[in-house]
């Protein structure tokens, strides 16, 4: 048909299965579990849903001012989106825009090239080091911009603060963009080189930390100007992005601060244990730093343990991608629910 030659063909990003049924231990989409924070779920059963005919502020005023003075910033040092696809999309469309091609590591968040695809930006993938490790010096070439997650996905690796500041340092004439969506299970975020660094962007968000996925809030924090240039963007593309309730029930996240460190906390020492256990059957994997580990078997094909699981309704991450096709991201759930895990690998392997 002639109309699709005029068609902007890409291919999509795929997400993690969401499986219909309930009775299932859900470990392949990192999300929390736990709920939000108790004032979320009291103020969301008392909404005046009378007011959802409104349009919502259009500059997000009550999150983005909960998150300036949670994190010391400035509220115009803050832009929130839905969820942090939403301001890492924005960002490729306002920042990236040069005739050399931007970088990010070859195994990552595989939205990067996606939206590089999409909006036509040329890029060029960083092979991580043998060991997992982001390739430092790699990401020093020539380029037109720089992403990458810090911890990495789906290895979990978190790069020490100096080397970010290196990869900063030598990129300053460009947008280096740090994706902090897994910064709260451990790490140290790169907020601290903000004053330092005026092309230095921040990413994060609600899904894993906070418990609130199913809101779609992502926030970005830079220099004023940084932030200016995508609130440009984003008047140009949608003045009403982030919907009313979740902007009222992520100020209330964010001021709980016991609650969100109490379940990451959990998280974290799950995680531990995890380590512990899948080490004891003949697992290895990356030192994580996030809410999810990911895992090999010295003998057994990560394909072969996936499809067990999931006829054990324990659901993983698989990917048949070269040099990740024999490992398994494992996100970290409750105590419960990875002693249920642990249990049928036992009894999978023997």
């Amino acid at each position: 048909m002639v109309w699709e030659n005029n068609v902007r063909k890409v291919v999509p990003y795929v997400a993690g299965e969401q499986p219909k049924k309930k009775e299932i231990i859900k470990l392949n989409t990192n999300e929390c579990p736990y709920p939000p924070a108790p004032a979320v779920a009291k103020l969301s059963a008392q909404m005046d849903t009378n007011s959802f005919r409104l349009y919502p502020d259009q500059n997000n005023e009550s999150i983005v001012n909960a998150l300036a003075e949670y994190y010391g910033v400035k509220p115009t040092q803050v832009f929130a989106g839905v969820g942090s696809d939403d301001v890492l999309s924005l960002s490729f469309l306002t920042f990236f825009n040069s005739d050399k091609p931007i970088l990010f590591p070859d195994v990552t968040y595989s939205f990067y090239d996606v939206w590089a695809d999409l909006y036509r930006i040329p890029y060029k993938t960083v092979p991580l080091l043998d060991d997992w490790s982001i390739d430092v010096e790699g990401m020093k070439q020539e380029n037109g911009g720089v992403i990458f997650p810090n911890p990495n996905a789906p290895t979990g690796l978190f790069t020490p603060l100096d080397k970010v500041e290196e990869i900063i340092e030598a990129n300053r004439d460009v947008v280096v963009i740090v994706d902090e969506a897994y910064i709260d299970f451990g790490g140290e975020s790169a907020l601290p080189l903000l004053e330092k660094y005026d092309n230095l962007l921040i990413v994060q968000t609600f899904s894993k930390s906070r418990a609130m996925a199913g809101m779609r809030i992502g926030f970005a924090i830079g220099n004023e100007k940084i932030i200016k240039y995508l609130n440009d963007v984003k008047f140009s593309f949608n003045s009403y992005t982030l919907n009313m309730p979740s902007q009222i029930l992520g100020a209330l996240a964010v001021k709980d601060d016991a609650y969100f460190k109490d379940i990451t906390g959990k998280i974290i020492a799950t995680r531990e244990w995890t380590k512990k256990e899948l080490t004891g059957l003949g697992f290895t994997f990356p030192d994580s730093k996030a809410n999810f580990i990911f895992a090999s078997h010295k003998s057994v094909p990560a394909k072969d343990i996936y499809n067990y699981l999931r006829g054990q309704n324990i659901f993983v991450r698989f990917w048949d991608k070269e040099r990740i096709n024999n490992s398994l991201r494992i996100t970290i759930g409750t105590d419960e629910q990875m002693r249920t895990l642990i249990a049928a690998l036992e009894v999978f392997l023997g």
